[in-house]
C-alpha cells in the first residue's frame, strides 16, 4: 500500500481549485451561467474591448478558459491545459492592464494570477493524483510543454498585437473625426445663419 503524498495531493488540491474558477469564467462567456453574458452578450463585450471578430474572440475565450480549467481540473493533457487558460488569460491581462496592477482599481492582478497559477501546474505537471498519471503521461510529455506553451504565447501575443493596433487604429480614426468636426466649426460658414 503506498501513503499519500502530500506534494501530489496538494497539486490535486491546486489544479481542481484553479480548474473549477476558470470552468465558471468560461461557461460565462460560452453558455451565459452564473450571471455571464452568453455567446452574444460576450461577443459585443469583446469588440467593446477591441477583440476582432467578437464572436471568435467570445468563444476562443471561452474555451480556453472552460476547456483548459476542465482538463487541469482532471489532470489530462496538462500542458496543453495550462497553456490554453494561461493564454486566455494574457488577453484579459492585456484589458486590464491600463488600471494598473491591483483588482480593487481594475487592474490586472486576478487574471494575472489566475494565468500563472495555470502555467505553473502546466509546467509542473498533474502530479501522481491525475489522469495524465493513470494514462501513463501519454498526452504529458517534456516535449508537449515545449509546443504547448509555444503555440500559446504565439496565438496571445497575435491577438494582443492585434488588439492594440486596432484600438491605436480607432483612436487615430475617431481624433481625425474630431479634427474634421473642428474645422467644420471653425469655418466661416458654419457662423452664418439662415
Amino acid at each position: 500500500m503506498t501513503c499519500i503524498n502530500r506534494r501530489d495531493l496538494g497539486l490535486l488540491v491546486l489544479r481542481a481549485g484553479t480548474g473549477a474558477v476558470l470552468v465558471a469564467h468560461g461557461t460565462q462567456k460560452l453558455f451565459g451561467w452564473f450571471g455571464g453574458g452568453g455567446i452574444e452578450g460576450t461577443a459585443a463585450g469583446m469588440e467593446h474591448m477591441g477583440f476582432r471578430p467578437g464572436k471568435q474572440s467570445a468563444v476562443a475565450a471561452g474555451l480556453g478558459e472552460a476547456g483548459g480549467g476542465v482538463l487541469l481540473a482532471l489532470g489530462l493533457a496538462t500542458p496543453a491545459a495550462g497553456a490554453a487558460a494561461a493564454g486566455a488569460m494574457a488577453g484579459a491581462v492585456a484589458v486590464h492592464a491600463p488600471a494598473g496592477f491591483f483588482a480593487q482599481g481594475g487592474g490586472f492582478e486576478y487574471p494575472a494570477f489566475l494565468g500563472f497559477t495555470a502555467a505553473a501546474i502546466g509546467v509542473a505537471g498533474a502530479g501522481r493524483y491525475s489522469l495524465d498519471h493513470a494514462s501513463g503521461h501519454v498526452v504529458d510529455r517534456p516535449w508537449t510543454v515545449a509546443l504547448a506553451f509555444l503555440g500559446s504565447a504565439a496565438a496571445a501575443a497575435l491577438v494582443v498585437g492585434r488588439r492594440a493596433q486596432d484600438r491605436t487604429q480607432d483612436k487615430n480614426d475617431s481624433d481625425s473625426e474630431g479634427e474634421r468636426v473642428a474645422e467644420a466649426d471653425a469655418s466661416p460658414e458654419a457662423g452664418t445663419t439662415a
